[in-house]
């Protein structure tokens, strides 16, 4: 690929994208929203049928940085040239951002717009396999994808002086950062990831420590107030059979890469720090999730919270990555990957491999971490950080206080939660009753009668010690039965923000 030119003349370019219509909501406006869905899951077809007629500006960029599709130089250099104030081919060629064959231009690069709601950038990656035909070399910088969007989607986004992004790739979770972090500390082991991240930063305005180096390495003895990680988590043969990707391959056998990186964590932030990650992890013959991922935390005084979202058995698993990067079933080295993953995960008697989010925590007290592992495999709210903050200061909050501030606290019910009962034809009371919440995590709690009726006082009026001995009055129950029995469920209600303080 050409070599990229980095610099503030970059912004140049940006504002000229901007004028062109090339954002997230021109190009949604112009492909409308079937053939928009369809570009997102890397289908391009629709899209080109859409900017095949139209030799407008904006047309012609969907086609050559989007699509990946050539494009007649004559008609580059009409529809650009003045429309990008001078970015035409030859510019674009200078830059290393096109390349050129006869009378055809091609992208170079894949550059799209890319918004988080409030703000608006330009990524620039390497071509995906969607756009040149073929599987994807080692060395590939990967794009905006679903991992990069779920990692931002959960993100806290707490103003903080020092956040780390580690293995940053194209650097799109520093752009995030950039947005509430004074100083943004970006790592990779890939030089060419850091060259990429660079120029992402140029055009975009903003300014990043970029370092390389594996882990903690480029930061040995430094602490920072916000982590964020999408590690190449994905569990990986150690055979020739099968490529390591940059990308995706920490060079680690199983889920080992993500345990180290959360044993190094509490060197790294500071009293009240948070690191938020994606990761996978192996889960052998009947064992427990739970078990595995907690056990990663013994020891390290810190608080987690993880949140398991997907879970594979290995022959899923291995179809999955062995066709990542354009490697498909029938084609040359498929079968021999496949049989690559399975053999491995029999090797540690795998049974299935979970993916969640893993949100972590530097008391900045001195009391017991808490540990809170859950599963949310359905919908949840987008985006999700405004949801994990609050829930992060809950069980915080919990952890500090324990069960006397719980008793001493005046709850009300979150906006969005809702009662179900449910019940037999005729039956005079429910036989199921369910508080479900809106939002958040989309937690759905089942509750017994004594839980329904303290739930339907929460209104701020009363304390948890006075709602639940007033109940107990009515059911003719010991009150501390009730109190032992209730709060757990009360716990989690405030941890998960089915009830607020």
């Amino acid at each position: 690929m050409p070599d990229l030119r980095a610099g503030d003349e970059l912004l140049s370019l940006r504002e000229q994208l901007i004028a062109a219509g090339y954002t997230t909501d021109g190009v949604s406006e112009l492909l409308g929203p079937v053939a928009s869905a369809a570009l997102r899951r890397e289908q391009r077809l629709p899209a080109d049928r859409v900017t095949a007629g139209p030799d407008s500006p904006l047309a012609i960029l969907v086609r050559l940085f989007s699509l990946g599709l050539p494009v007649d130089r004559a008609a580059v250099d009409v529809a650009l040239d003045v429309a990008l104030d001078g970015w035409g081919t030859a510019r674009l060629l200078d830059h290393g951002l096109v390349v050129a064959s006869g009378d055809e231009v091609r992208a170079a690069y894949d550059l799209r717009p890319y918004a988080d709601g409030s703000r608006e950038w330009w990524v620039l990656s390497d071509l995906p396999e969607s756009m040149t035909g073929r599987p994807l070399p080692v060395s590939h910088v990967l794009g905006i994808g679903g991992a990069s969007r779920t990692l931002a989607s959960w993100s806290l986004r707490r103003p903080v002086r020092r956040a780390l992004d580690l293995g940053t790739g194209c650097g799109v979770q520093s752009l995030h950062l950039s947005a509430h972090a004074e100083q943004v500390v970006a790592t990779d082991t890939s030089a060419r990831a850091l060259d990429i991240a660079a120029w992402n930063a140029s055009i975009n305005g903003v300014r990043w420590d970029l370092r390389r180096g594996s882990l903690f390495e480029p930061v040995a003895g430094e602490r920072f107030d916000l982590i964020v990680s999408n590690p190449p988590f994905v569990i990986t043969p150690r055979t020739p059979d099968v490529p390591t990707y940059e990308y995706r391959d920490g060079g680690a056998v199983g889920h080992t890469l993500v345990r180290d990186l959360i044993a190094a964590l509490p060197d790294h932030l500071e009293p009240g720090g948070v690191a938020q990650m994606l990761a996978n992890w192996e889960v052998p013959a009947g064992g427990d999730w739970r078990t595995v991922v907690g056990g990663w935390f013994a020891g390290t005084g810190l608080d987690a919270w993880v949140v398991q979202r997907d879970t594979q058995d290995p022959a899923q698993y291995a179809e999955l990555w062995a066709g990542d990067g354009g490697h498909r079933s029938g084609t040359a080295g498929f079968e021999q990957m496949y049989a690559a993953w399975l053999a491995d995960f029999e090797s540690r008697d795998v049974a299935g491999v979970g993916f969640g989010v893993i949100t972590v925590q530097r008391p900045s007290t001195d009391r017991e971490p808490f540990r809170d592992f859950a599963e949310a495999t359905g919908p949840v709210q987008s985006p999700m950080g405004p949801t994990v903050d609050a829930g992060l200061r809950a069980r915080t909050w919990l952890a500090e206080v324990g069960d006397a501030g719980v008793l001493e606290t005046r709850f009300r019910v979150a906006p969005d939660v809702t009662e179900e009962r449910n019940g037999r034809p005729g039956a005079e009371d429910p036989s199921v009753i369910v508080i479900r919440q809106g939002g958040g995590l989309g937690r759905a709690v089942r509750v017994d009668t004594a839980l329904a009726a303290y739930v339907s006082v929460c209104d701020g009026e009363l304390t948890t010690a006075q709602a639940l001995d007033a109940i107990a009055t009515l059911l003719d129950v010991s009150p501390e039965r009730l109190r032992t029995q209730a709060l757990p469920t009360i716990r989690d209600l405030v941890a998960d923000g089915l009830l607020i303080r």
